[in-house]
């Protein structure tokens, strides 16, 4: 195959235009979010800025490999996360500390923590995508059988790094595994006779769950030993203001400052509203109470831009291999937007997922600034062939 030498640059430009948004909205943020004086001298902005630069480095290394060698990178990948997340649970203090409450990071000299499970969900993806190409090439003819046994490979590439996240524990990276998995089945050509009543079995027993919760909890701890305090993430979401010194605390601070910016917000560096812990899991509160609803809804529409630029990539490729990753990409992107922003604004409980590439963290940027390599590394490597002369 030969390209056309007038051909486009094969670096896509409106993603690294998203990128470029994202990273300023999330300076700007995060700058403002350490200026309370809760945080001391330390600097979150110049750290983020660093892992943004490491982040560029990993986007430029995985841009030059191709579908063959992400293919057979990926279990590698894969190999190598489950290692880590297994070494989490025998580490000692000293390598792998606990925070708050979660044994789930490495000190690693001279960056600090590393989290080793906002990587895996990149090595999930890869993975998940090489089970469903291989499993369809091994298939051709499709049956019940043969979909009921791709569905049972998913299942099991998934859970076993969900049993491990599970064990630190971190209920938020379980589910950013779970919402990857049901991504990928649903875009896999699994047939709906057998999804439709494996997941309508999985709402209703959700259901039955959640009736017993509010209801009838005293069932849930006698026969699965459930402890009551732990029933209080659910009712201080239900009713945060009755929590509102204890486990509703940063809920109605969040509605309160996302509230109280209105349409067009107080101004840059201008709020009133304490929120602990701002520049992290809840740096769309700030956002809300300094630009107000206009500020919310751009960078909201940013990553309806990025969600909207990865799926086009995804439809023009003619590589299976491709396809997926962008499904995964996009299931992982969509799920923390929307459990992000729907915990600061109260319609979702508080799990402790950050907003991507705005929220202040490492661990969380260089995931998905990973997945977002694979999405570059896609443009890159389908372009040539799109204005080829031979077939």
């Amino acid at each position: 195959m030969t390209s056309n030498p007038k051909t486009n640059s094969r670096l896509d430009y409106g993603l690294v235009t998203i990128l470029i948004l994202l990273f300023l909205s999330s300076c700007v943020a995060i700058y403002s979010a350490q200026t309370t004086g809760q945080y001391g001298s330390e600097n979150f902005l110049i750290k983020q800025i660093i892992w943004y630069v490491i982040g560029a480095g990993i986007i430029t290394a995985v841009i030059t490999l191709d579908s063959d060698q992400l293919q057979k990178l990926s279990w590698y990948a894969y190999g190598f996360g489950l290692v880590l997340l297994a070494g989490l649970i025998v580490a000692p203090s000293t390598i792998a500390p606990v925070i708050n409450g979660a044994k789930s990071w490495y000190r690693v000299p001279a960056m600090g923590t590393l989290q080793p499970s906002e990587l895996v969900k990149v090595f999930i993806i890869l993975a998940l995508a090489r089970v469903i190409v291989d499993h369809h090439q091994k298939y051709r003819l499709k049956s019940m059988q043969t979909d009921f046994w791709l569905l049972i490979k998913i299942g099991i590439v998934t859970m076993v790094p969900l049993l491990l996240v599970m064990q630190q524990p971190d209920l938020g990276t379980s589910l950013v595994y779970i919402a990857i998995m049901l991504g990928m089945i649903f875009i896999s050509g699994i047939t709906w006779k057998l999804l439709v009543p494996i997941f309508g079995t999985g709402l209703t027993l959700i259901s039955i769950i959640f009736y017993f919760v509010i209801w009838k909890p005293e069932i849930l701890e006698k026969y699965l030993g459930v402890k009551e305090y732990q029933f209080g993430r659910i009712y201080s979401w239900l009713d945060p203001y009755n929590y509102q010194s204890t486990t509703g605390f940063q809920l109605t601070r969040s509605l309160l400052a996302i509230g109280s910016g209105e349409t067009v917000g107080k101004g840059y560096g201008t709020r009133e509203v304490y929120l602990p812990e701002s520049h992290t899991d809840f740096i769309f509160s700030i956002i809300g109470e300094e630009f107000g609803f206009v500020g919310a809804s751009i960078v909201v529409s940013l990553f309806f831009l990025l969600i909207y630029q990865i799926t086009k990539i995804g439809m023009e490729t003619k590589n299976d291999f491709y396809t997926y990753i962008c499904v995964g990409v996009i299931s992982m992107i969509t799920f923390h937007v929307f459990q992000n922003i729907g915990m600061t604004i109260g319609l979702l409980p508080i799990t402790g997922i950050p907003l991507p590439f705005i929220s202040y963290g490492g661990s969380s940027l260089m995931g998905n600034m990973l997945a977002v390599s694979l999405i570059f590394s896609i443009r890159y490597h389908y372009k040539k062939y799109m204005f080829s002369t031979t077939a």
